[in-house]
């Protein structure tokens, strides 16, 4: 089966919860092989060859799983964020939290 990736969205990074986000970013730095892209004491985001990781602080952010759309917008309101990107966040049927980014 031969797959068109140039249909398919676009998965930014996924987000996990993290106790301390430094101690996260000094044991993934250390172990495998990536850059951080932002840290601050609440977040933090690395990225790898194929997709970017981001560590979060549970009472901050949700875990999430984030991805591009040209069509964010109809996901609902776009919040800005610090980092300048634009997005929405929805609920999956499961209650999981996925992220809309968009694209401009």
């Amino acid at each position: 089966m031969t797959i068109d990736k140039n249909l398919l969205d676009t998965i930014d990074h996924v987000a996990i919860c993290v106790v301390d986000v430094k101690a996260a970013v000094e044991w993934y730095t250390r172990t495998f092989k990536c850059e951080v892209c932002y840290q601050d004491d609440t977040w933090a985001m690395l990225q790898f060859n194929n997709v970017k990781l981001a560590f979060v602080i549970a009472e901050q952010h949700p875990p999430h799983i984030a991805l591009f759309s040209p069509d964010a917008e109809a996901f609902g309101k776009l919040k800005t964020h610090r980092d300048g990107t634009r997005s929405v966040y929805i609920q999956d049927p499961s209650g999981n939290a996925v992220e809309i980014l968009a694209t401009d």
